[in-house]
């Protein structure tokens, strides 16, 4: 039966870990709820978002997320349902705290979507491990403590070095790789005092096997869809929020791809979500062994990724089916022709990179592991790997920071060894910089444990540099660099011409970029929402109405100093220019926001924000 009032559970402040994809996520929940004919009920304490401006939802409250607050709510509102699952871990926290002390019993409230059990055999270490083992999926040999003491013997008996992954944390928090026994001591410590149940898991290392995620959907019905599968380029190691991520996967044969979609399935439907659900796995590249890593039965900071690459609104499709809607009743908004039960193709490549905060905390640990350390992300879209990194690089707003440059005392050695090539915010210049001084695709490999895929693309840009230095620029040379994402600066600094020249050669032979949309298809159906990239090909799909309009500038990746008040501002630019009469063309280069979701503006332009 469907609820007639739903309490929606925002994620609090920003903090690491948890930025703007939870706004993206409520106000989507917000606007589901109301094609529905649902009542929403929203609680956040954060009012620089979206979610809380009071046309979103039909009732805010800015309120603190406590058992306390949120039980007086439900007690003067009476909903029918929770929705916990768009708040991140701050939501799913608290909806198991408030079934805890008896709330959602006392006033017959309903968890929707992920029942509290399922919240409870996901986040709690030793119920997922059990569940995974009933259905036959592989997991990593590991123990769940409860106390220092424990944690050593697991350790001893597991053999060092492990991984200690903290329950109900997010972003890692409290969590960490122990080589010694000095750090086990140290990091379970922390993980025990940072789990609210005081609870860590000790698992076995599989540092440097492929990180590859799934971002699965299911309805009441038992239908299941995979929306997406990302690769994350840095191996195991490194958390997947500071990992540089591409989708689809580049690096996995056809056998591989199904058999981890396989078990992604397998596993949502054991958990019983009824929405989004989020599978991370760790994949020997040596052998078709592969591990559950984590569920994370909610909508996710690759949830909004995924939903971003591929154009298919997951947070909107998981509300409807709380609401008891199965996937072939819910029409894709993005195509308007297809049903939510049709999996997105994609035939483009999507590049996610992390915004660290060490241009402000310059003294700070610039090492990568298993606790988030990035602000935002930025993504970008072409149709070769290199122009999306590329793209993806400038996007990130570090000055004027392209693959070209770097740390000024690299270059005062040849000694490659004494490079940063470990997990930390400057590994991929320094791979750069290490192509570029003569080091082999293949030993790069074999060292880092990177797949040779991804280092022979850098190749290729370190190519075409030397391309660009040593020979004349003619038109086929230059398409062919804008063809990797080069951008008119970058050419310009390596064929010793100006940006303007650039630019004037550019224009006077013709090589200008074309628009092609993102329609969740392949193009295999006319899509009715305009969300557009640029590329440098032949066919533009992108035609111009002839109309008054206007452009909305967005503020790019979410860092210290600039958070989602910014993306609030731009939001309600587009639709005060929607209002007065102007087709608004919002153009951005953050995937978490409400500002690049579908339906925000007429038109979306998921491009670098810099002067070209």
């Amino acid at each position: 039966m469907k609820p007639s009032k739903v309490l929606i559970i925002g994620s609090g402040p920003i903090i690491i870990g948890q930025a703007a994809e939870f706004d993206y996520a409520g106000t989507q929940a917000c606007k589901a709820m109301r094609e529905e004919g649902v009542t929403s009920v929203l609680v956040n304490s954060n009012p620089a978002t979206i979610m809380t401006d009071e046309d979103i939802a039909d009732v805010v409250y800015i309120e603190p997320l406590t058992v306390d607050v949120v039980s007086r709510i439900i007690e003067k509102e009476r909903p029918d349902g929770l929705l916990p699952t768009l708040g991140g871990q701050t939501g799913l926290n608290l909806a198991v705290a408030l079934a805890d002390a008896g709330v959602l019993d006392k006033y017959s409230v309903k968890s929707l979507g992920t029942p509290i059990q399922t919240i409870r055999k996901a986040e709690d270490r030793e119920l997922f491990k059990q569940l995974l083992i009933k259905i036959g999926q592989p997991v990593p040999p590991s123990f769940t403590v409860n106390t220092l003491e424990e944690a050593r013997k697991a350790a001893k008996e597991i053999g060092l070095p492990v991984v200690i992954r903290p329950a109900y944390t997010l972003g890692g928090t409290g969590g960490g790789f122990a080589h010694d026994w000095e750090e086990l001591d140290q990091i379970a410590s922390g993980g025990l005092a940072a789990s609210p149940i005081h609870q860590v898991l000790i698992e076995q290392s599989v540092t440097g096997w492929k990180e590859i995620e799934y971002e699965v959907m299911r309805d009441a019905a038992d239908n299941c869809i995979t929306v997406c599968n990302m690769e994350n380029i840095d191996p195991m190691g490194v958390h997947t929020g500071d990992s540089i991520v591409v989708a689809p996967s580049q690096t996995l044969t056809n056998k591989e791809y199904q058999m981890l979609r396989t078990a992604s399935l397998d596993i949502i439907r054991a958990l019983g979500v009824e929405g989004g659900c989020n599978v991370q796995f760790a994949l020997d590249p040596q052998s078709q062994q592969y591990y559950v890593i984590e569920v994370n039965p909610r909508v996710s900071r690759s949830s909004a990724l995924a939903s971003k690459a591929t154009g298919y609104p997951i947070a909107r499709v998981a509300s409807k089916i709380a609401m008891g809607k199965r996937l072939d009743e819910i029409p894709n908004a993005v195509t308007g022709k297809t049903m939510a039960s049709f999996e997105p193709a994609l035939d483009y490549v999507v590049v996610k990179i992390p915004r660290w905060p060490f241009d402000k905390f310059a003294t700070g640990d610039r090492v990568t592991g298993t606790q988030m350390k990035a602000t935002g992300e930025v993504m970008a879209i072409d149709r070769t790997f290199e122009a999306a990194l590329q793209k993806a690089v400038r996007s990130l707003e570090f000055g004027k920071r392209s693959l070209l440059w770097e740390d000024p005392d690299w270059a005062k050695g040849e000694d490659i060894e004494k490079y940063p090539l470990w997990p930390n915010d400057l590994r991929l210049w320094a791979l750069m910089a290490a192509l570029r001084r003569g080091s082999l695709p293949g030993e790069l490999s074999a060292q880092i444990k990177i797949d040779l895929w991804f280092l022979d693309k850098l190749q290729n840009i370190v190519y075409m540099e030397r391309e660009l230095l040593s020979q004349t620029l003619t038109p086929e040379l230059l398409r062919r660099a804008k063809r990797l994402g080069f951008s008119d600066e970058q050419i310009g600094t390596l064929a010793d011409r100006l940006t303007e020249q650039v630019r004037q050669l550019r224009h006077d032979w013709n090589i200008r970029p074309v628009y092609k949309m993102v329609d969740t298809c392949a193009a295999e159906f006319d899509a009715a929402t305009p969300y557009f990239y640029s590329t440098y090909e032949q066919e533009n799909e992108a035609v111009a109405e002839h109309r008054d309009k206007a452009v909305v500038i967005g503020s790019g990746p979410i860092r210290i100093g600039q958070g989602i008040e910014f993306d609030y501002c731009s939001v309600h630019s587009a639709w005060a220019l929607q209002e007065a009469g102007y087709q608004s063309i919002m153009v951005n280069s953050n995937p978490e926001t409400v500002s690049t979701d579908f339906d925000t503006s007429d038109r979306l332009y998921f491009e670098v924000l810099d002067e070209e």
